[in-house]
């Protein structure tokens, strides 16, 4: 669970923020002394100076980065280092504490630490136009800064999720004022194959933000350049580095130049892809919507604030199945298995693991999830590189999960409410990425004395089923699609058969209908879902 462990608690905390932004001060990023704001009227109630402000609030984003492991739980109290910085950002002066706190200390390393950015400043009031263009003064921006990251690339990595997490929640207007030719210049020169990768990952992320505004996404493109000369045309070419933070600046780098900021001559990765003998991968159409699949349909990737989640192409009934995750990041991912009933709740924080159908592991907490609920376990915390193997014994009716090859002890509480239609699934909290093995290539770490089945070797894809278009050629096929009379209004695949109660608004397949909590014309809740008989106009409830 995503939501009520991690993102309750910062809806809480920051909640009542009403204030409009200002930052109209000059720049102290660097260590500088506060400005006048924040010399007075900012801690004076506690009996703080600006100086111990600072500092006490460096201490506070430390111990919310610390405790981000241990909200598991909807009933626990918000920690005290959340609820101090509640205080301290419920005033303007104040919050820009918070964010510079957030930009200087934040660790490099630690593998939650730009997620625990987005989701403080997720909640934050929308700055307004004037604020923005002030902004990449306040962060002291320039290309020369740019180009010195190694220097500090812990700054200037923080400094591109913050840019990143406000281009998010931007849209138009400020977004254009924010992305300034000095915002620009400092996010591009990043993109630079001698600086370090993790800074590059961000401000290639923070690009990808900026570009959700049409007019950012074309002033982009073009001082990118076209051809060779394009920064990502280099970069793509770490998708299969063996250092996993370059791993994911290939990833990133490749998918901005299928969707975003395509190239002309530059064919895109799926025309590539070699799918010979590849019979079983992520499912490109059944998946939550902000989370990124690579052209082969073994990678997924997770750059949104949202908790991401997607299941394989194959379902098993019977038998014994196995299947390994390579993990790429080492954050928060719950990895397992689910059946069709699962629901992907992306913005309420849901996903596998968080119902009665599903089962995960989170190696990152050190947990396994079912029905939304935590159970602790003994490995240790995943690192990139890691392998999570997991084991579905449908004939005994448990699910065993490995790391590098260590199992743990089996898992039953999910046959209690499922006993077929598994399908491989996981979900993504921000910024995490990992690659799957269904049985294409060999396994790292098979199990010892268990006969087992992979999907590979008994899964069917049709040529047409692994193409994994980019989102604009997929979304010009769907407008050109003829759509047959009576098809789900939804997914266009299947026939609309089932009427939602009580509003009995009609129009959805059975699948789509299910994955509804309420009814997208009306928006009332949906208390159960009919089945309409088309001869005869009867109607009856299905589960």
């Amino acid at each position: 669970m995503f939501s009520g462990a991690v993102r309750l608690f910062f809806v809480s905390a920051m909640n009542g923020l009403h204030y409009t932004l200002f930052l109209r001060l000059p720049r102290w990023l660097h260590g500088r002394a506060p400005p006048p704001a924040l010399r007075s009227g900012v801690g004076s109630e506690d009996g703080i100076n600006s100086a111990g402000l600072s500092t006490v609030t460096d201490k506070y984003v430390l111990d919310t980065l610390a405790v981000i492991r241990t909200l598991v739980d909807n009933d626990q109290e918000p920690p005290p280092s959340m609820l101090k910085l509640h205080t301290i950002a419920d005033k303007e002066a104040g919050w820009l504490v918070v964010v510079r706190s957030m930009v200087q200390v934040i660790p490099l390393h630690d593998p939650l630490g730009p997620a625990v950015i987005t989701l403080l400043l997720d909640d934050c009031p929308l700055p307004s136009k004037e604020t923005v263009v002030h902004l990449c003064k306040f962060f002291e921006l320039s290309e020369e800064s740019a180009q010195e990251s190694w220097k500090d690339p812990q700054l200037h990595r923080n400094i591109c999720v913050v840019l990143g997490c406000i281009a998010e929640k931007l849209a138009g207007p400020a977004s254009i004022a924010l992305l300034t030719d000095t915002t620009l210049e400092y996010l591009v020169a990043h993109l630079n194959v001698d600086n370090h990768p993790c800074v590059i990952l961000f401000a290639l992320i923070a690009l990808e933000k900026f570009a959700q505004t049409s007019e950012n996404k074309t002033s982009i493109g073009q001082y990118m350049g076209q051809g060779l000369c394009n920064p990502l045309r280099t970069l793509e070419q770490w998708m299969s580095d063996n250092d996993y933070v370059r791993r994911q600046v290939g990833f990133c780098a490749q998918w901005c130049l299928d969707n975003l900021f395509i190239c002309e001559g530059r064919p895109y990765s799926y025309e590539n892809v070699d799918t010979t003998h590849l019979n079983a991968m992520l499912n490109n159409n059944d998946v939550s919507e902000y989370l990124k699949i690579s052209p082969d349909g073994l990678q997924a990737r997770c750059d949104a604030s949202s908790f991401e989640s997607v299941r394989c192409t194959f379902q098993v009934d019977s038998g014994v199945w196995y299947y390994e995750a390579t993990i790429i990041t080492a954050g928060v991912m719950q990895i397992g298995w689910a059946t069709k009933d699962s629901k992907f709740l992306n913005h309420e924080g849901y996903g596998i693991g968080d119902d009665e159908f599903s089962v995960a592991y989170d190696g990152c907490r050190q947990l396994f999830w079912h029905n939304a609920q935590s159970e602790s376990h003994l490995h240790p915390s995943w690192q990139p590189g890691d392998v999570l193997g997991s084991l579905l014994d449908l004939t005994n009716a448990e699910v065993i999960f490995y790391l590098n090859g260590d199992p743990l002890p089996p898992l039953t509480q999910v046959f209690n409410n499922a006993t077929c239609g598994f399908f491989a699934a996981a979900s993504f909290m921000s910024f995490q990425q990992c690659e799957f093995n269904f049985g294409k290539k060999p396994f790292m770490h098979p199990p010892k004395d268990i006969a087992f089945q992979s999907f590979n070797d008994h899964a069917y894809l049709k040529e047409s089923e692994k193409i994994i278009l980019p989102r604009h050629i997929k979304l010009q096929k769907l407008r050109a699609m003829s759509v047959e009379e009576g098809a789900c209004t939804l997914c266009f695949d299947e026939r609309a058969t089932i009427s939602l109660m009580p509003c009995l608004h009609r129009g959805f397949c059975e699948r789509c209908a299910l994955q509804l909590e309420i009814c997208p014309m009306c928006r009332r809740d949906i208390e159960e879902r009919r089945e309409v008989d088309e001869k005869s106009d009867g109607k009856s409830e299905i589960t």
